[in-house]
């Protein structure tokens, strides 16, 4: 049963567009699943309980989500509830039948708990009707201090609860590891929207969900470089070998209420470099992309509880896409803790290329998953949000008469001399029982090289494409020795579509045989019209054809660390044709060393390497912690980053823009 919370409504607009398109994202989950709050609404409940039977009034909707969390209806004797709207008189709600707040001056309860935040108006309002002697609590009980918000007035206000959860590990060097070691990567993006002292609160969860650590993390200068290191948090605190996860907070924010970041798992000789994107902050109640393990491999899925309360055992579970039948997990997960599943404990008989939906419930953010290689390589990534509100829209077939290509999903094509590369297309709603799709080939130039439609992919298909198979049976090469795959619609045999189409990259080094993979969902692209939220923006309403992409270049890995890059200029209908793409390098205080440029075609790509495009006397002055501004006003570019290590092993993942 999924957890009764609300996390994310994509037609949300009652707070206008936010940036990155995260209009519907919900924050009263996280200001009553905050770790933080979360103590002191279990010492709110406990209060309650000791005062004797108690009232319940909930203007705001928030009694079923508050009861989810706290459990208030098992521990409280509850007497009454109230509400204040006239519609809802009646209505179900914790075991009663909701009344009138009118009707309170009747009530023989010895205390009263108002469900809302900011409830000094509300409570004015209440004195009247409050029988002699009631006690009253309310959520301002279980408030955050004052110095970690960004605006007092409105409790809920998604900038005060810039929130996300990472994956940390660090395992010491034993007889059959080199070690394996977190880092999590960002910039202070917030000041650069105004922000004026931000600053980050973590807390780190081990296994079981009791804290290791809590601490406070000072900022640097506005687009300053973040950095989370597993070893350095270790040494500090004095730990030992952990695997759990990272609470992050940011306080005092302006400008997003995301918190984004790059996650690199490194250690054991190579073997195990891998980098992921941030986790998303919305537990939700599906999640895909997922795909079973290859004869060699191992997978397991790392699931981070989210919230202040266990996940019972039976709530959670695994099937294969497409199919009938759900393998629940028959155990308890406590609060904030984090169990790695073999998935073969659910699903003994998915092979690649099966592709796994995970059930959810909303009660963990976006899962990473890691896939463990008989001969001690591993790899990690993460699966998509599965969304439930989508059904196929008619108007999609016809958008080509106004918008060209339309929905575009671009992966690359990294240089086919050292890596090979394969395309998997991954239903991504639960309406979705059909893809019809088709992949064009492109050089890095813009010139499409190929085309291959897919055909009408069913839910249950599972589809490959791999590209040295592709160009053989074309008789087809890429001039440029690289450049990228968009999957877009094809209507030619009829079929149905939602917008959401999504596929999984999947990447590897033909010296070391290391893999990497990486999904990502189809967007509409550099038009100057609009269709719904589409082309998307970062930093505010569509359209969006601007670029600011952050990238880590990986000289705090050390010597024999190479950061890459691959850029993508999709375009759904002719733009300009070449970008105007200023790559920045910045030192780790966020002062600018040099500058390069680069024109790439419209519909065409890039695959650079930070050792090729800056000097060794530049990337000297910028430092350990120097990283690069990707910065485009005339195009939205898509973009890929990673890192590399000689012939030893590379990561890839989509970049973040803010």
């Amino acid at each position: 049963m999924a957890l009764r919370i609300e996390t994310f409504s994509n037609s949300d607009l009652r707070r206008g567009w936010r940036p990155g398109n995260n209009a519907g994202g919900h924050a009263l989950f996280k200001a009553l699943g905050h770790p933080l709050a979360a103590r002191r609404g279990a010492r709110l409940v406990a209060d309650c309980a000791a005062a004797g039977p108690v009232a319940v009034y909930d203007p705001r909707d928030t009694a079923e989500a508050f009861d989810a969390l706290f459990q208030l209806s098992d521990k409280c004797e509850i007497a009454e509830l109230f509400v204040q709207r006239v519609e809802d008189r009646g209505r179900e709600l914790l075991g009663h039948r909701a009344k009138l707040v009118s009707e309170l001056k009747n009530s023989h309860a010895k205390s009263l708990l108002v469900l809302t935040f900011d409830s000094a108006r509300l409570m004015t309002q209440l004195r009247p009707l409050l029988p002699d002697g009631m006690q009253v609590f309310s959520l301002d009980g279980m408030r955050l201090d004052e110095d970690m918000l960004t605006n007092a007035d409105d409790y809920i206000d998604p900038l005060n609860f810039a929130t996300n959860f990472a994956l940390l590990r660090d395992v010491a060097p034993n007889g059959d590891t080199a070690g394996l070691h977190t880092r999590i990567t960002t910039a202070n993006y917030w000041s650069m929207h105004g922000a004026e002292d931000p600053e980050l609160w973590l807390c780190l969860f081990d296994a079981d969900g009791a804290v290791l650590a809590e601490w406070r993390q000072a900022l640097p200068v506005a687009g300053g470089l973040i950095t989370i290191d597993s070893q350095q948090v270790r040494a500090r605190f004095g730990l030992g070998d952990f695997c759990g996860s990272l609470f992050i907070h940011a306080l005092r924010v302006a400008g997003h209420d995301i918190v984004k970041y790059a996650l690199d798992i490194y250690g054991d000789a190579g073997r195990a470099l891998s980098c992921s994107h941030d986790a998303n902050a919305w537990p939700a109640d599906y999640f895909a992309g997922m795909p079973a393990p290859a004869a060699d491999e191992r997978l397991i899925l790392h699931i981070q509880n989210s919230h202040p309360v266990p996940i019972p055992s039976g709530s959670v579970g695994l099937g294969i896409m497409g199919g009938q039948q759900v393998s629940l997990l028959e155990r308890d997960i406590a609060p904030f803790a984090t169990y790695s599943l073999d998935i073969a404990d659910l699903l003994p008989d998915a092979k690649w290329p099966d592709q796994i939906e995970i059930h959810a419930g909303r009660y963990f953010v976006r899962p990473r998953y890691e896939i463990v290689r008989k001969d001690g390589r591993r790899r990690i990534a993460h699966a998509n949000v599965e969304r439930t509100d989508l059904q196929p829209n008619p108007e999609i077939a016809a958008l080509s008469e106004v918008m060209g290509k339309g929905y575009i999903m671009p992966l690359p094509v990294l240089p086919v001399d050292e890596f090979s590369s394969t395309i998997l297309p991954t239903p991504m709603a639960t309406g979705q029982m059909e893809l019809p799709v088709r992949a064009d080939l492109y050089d890095m130039n813009g010139e499409c090289i190929a085309r291959h439609f897919m055909g009408r992919l069913q839910r249950r298909d599972s589809m490959p494409l791999t590209l040295d198979d592709w160009l053989a049976e074309a008789g087809a090469s890429l001039p440029s020795g690289a450049g990228h795959v968009e999957l877009v619609y094809d209507f030619r045999d009829g079929g149905e579509a939602d917008g959401w189409l999504h596929a999984l990259g999947q990447y590897t080094q033909r010296a070391s045989g290391h893999m990497a993979e990486t999904i990502f969902g189809a967007h509409i692209y550099n038009t100057p019209i609009i269709y719904k939220d589409e082309p998307q923006s970062y930093t505010g309403s569509p359209p969006g054809l601007t670029t600011r992409l952050f990238l880590r270049v990986g000289q705090n890995f050390g010597p024999g660390t190479d950061g890459l890059c691959h850029l993508i200029y999709p375009a759904s209908m002719p733009w300009h044709p070449e970008s105007d793409t200023r790559l920045i390098l910045h030192d780790g205080n966020g002062k600018v060393v040099a500058e390069q440029h680069l024109q790439i075609a419209c519909g065409g790509s890039r695959f650079w390497r930070f050792s090729e495009l800056f000097s060794q006397r530049q990337r000297a002055a910028a430092g350990a912690d120097a990283y690069v501004i990707i910065r485009d006003t005339t195009c939205r570019l898509f973009g890929f980053h990673g890192l590399q290590q000689g012939e030893q092993g590379f990561c890839l993942d989509h970049m973040f823009g803010f």
